[in-house]
């Protein structure tokens, strides 16, 4: 069975949900694609805030040729791979391929060194996404080949709309008798990030009595989610978001979140 999370990946700009400042109507992003131009650029942001999709979105958008990698696992030879198989699909006045590179900020000197080149002459349009500052994990001289975006955490609304579009489009879930009492549970669980709520939103359906109807309530929830694990990386930019935030709830007299954080 296909992940929720990926069944209900978006399929064209306009159901994308978040970023109006990239996505809207008036987005960056959208008026970019709009146009049919596209920088290389790096999407920056913390994970589930649809960096991936965004990447699969504008190169679907455009009619691009789409290659992606992963930094985890490619080096400098697939690298050098994807650029060669870009080079062999342009003919004429073809359209730049797209490289997506993901975790691009886990490339070293080398590897990153080995994109130059192909960005420099048009061979690649390429987006890399990262949950890291790209000014810091980034080589300057590609840096200052690619436009930069920051993306957000999803706001309440956006949660609660992917909530309601999971409920009512996903094949599945519009067969099921589910109603959800309360949602506070589900949105503090998922913390902004839209991956980790529709992984939760499934793993409570799956609970389900045949039958009966699910009601959702935010004791069901916390039962299941047990915990809430607060994404945090020593080394990383959440080190001093997580310091930003507690400052903000002491500044704000609000103990809750100062114990929270």
């Amino acid at each position: 069975m296909i992940p929720l999370a990926e069944r209900m990946r978006p399929r064209t700009l306009a159901d994308y949900i978040g970023q109006p400042h990239l996505a809207g109507t008036d987005g960056v992003l959208r008026r970019t694609v709009e146009r049919g131009a596209l920088p290389s650029l790096l999407l920056w942001g913390p994970p589930g805030v649809g960096k991936t999709t965004l990447a699969l979105l504008i190169a679907h958008e455009l009619k691009r040729p789409f290659q992606t990698l992963s930094a985890v696992s490619a080096g400098v030879k697939d690298v050098r791979e994807a650029i060669e198989n870009a080079q062999k699909q342009r003919f004429f006045n073809s359209a730049t391929p797209i490289l997506f590179i993901d975790e691009i900020h886990r490339f070293s000197k080398a590897q990153q060194d080995s994109l130059l080149g192909a960005v420099e002459k048009g061979i690649i349009t390429l987006i890399g996404a990262t949950t890291e500052n790209p000014s810091f994990e980034v080589i300057s001289a590609l840096l200052s080949r690619c436009q930069v975006y920051t993306l957000e955490h999803h706001t309440e609304a956006d949660m609660l709309l992917i909530i309601q579009r999971a409920l009512t489009l996903d094949d599945e879930l519009k067969t099921l008798p589910i109603v959800v009492n309360e949602h506070q549970a589900l949105l503090h669980f998922a913390g902004g990030d839209a991956r980790r709520l529709l992984n939760l939103l499934e793993l409570v359906v799956q609970t389900r009595t045949p039958n009966e109807t699910l009601v959702i309530t935010n004791d069901v929830v916390q039962a299941l989610a047990q915990q809430n694990t607060v994404w945090y990386d020593k080394g990383g930019e959440q080190h001093y978001d997580i310091i930003s935030a507690f400052i903000k709830s002491l500044r704000g007299s609000d103990p809750n979140a100062a114990i929270y954080w």
